[in-house]
């Protein structure tokens, strides 16, 4: 598994606590349920304004679920692996922001 982790980032793994996790679930479960309106939105050949608004909806609450998990990672992971001299993490992170920005 070690072998794993320095190849991918798909073998790391994060425990939340249940709070957190029930929390994030919400968020996006609320956003599946919002997808799945807006298919059903598009089957009813629904008027494209009324569509585009509730993809925005979508849109803005996946970027609060981004914001809410990132600031998660950075007040845990990131701050445990500096505490550590694990100075990588940090790279790591400015890297995931740019891909966002």
């Amino acid at each position: 598994m070690d072998e794993c982790k320095k190849e991918c980032c798909c073998c790391q793994t994060k425990h939340r606590e249940d709070e957190d996790f029930k929390k994030l679930m919400n968020r996006l479960n609320r956003i599946e349920g919002q997808v799945r309106g807006v298919k059903g939105m598009l089957e009813k050949d629904a008027y494209c304004i009324d569509i585009i608004t509730q993809v925005a909806a979508i849109q803005s609450a996946l970027a609060g679920f981004n914001k809410a998990l990132l600031k998660e990672h950075i007040s845990t992971c990131v701050v445990e692996d500096v505490k550590q001299g694990k100075e990588e993490k940090v790279e790591e992170l400015i890297n995931t922001l740019q891909k966002l920005m």
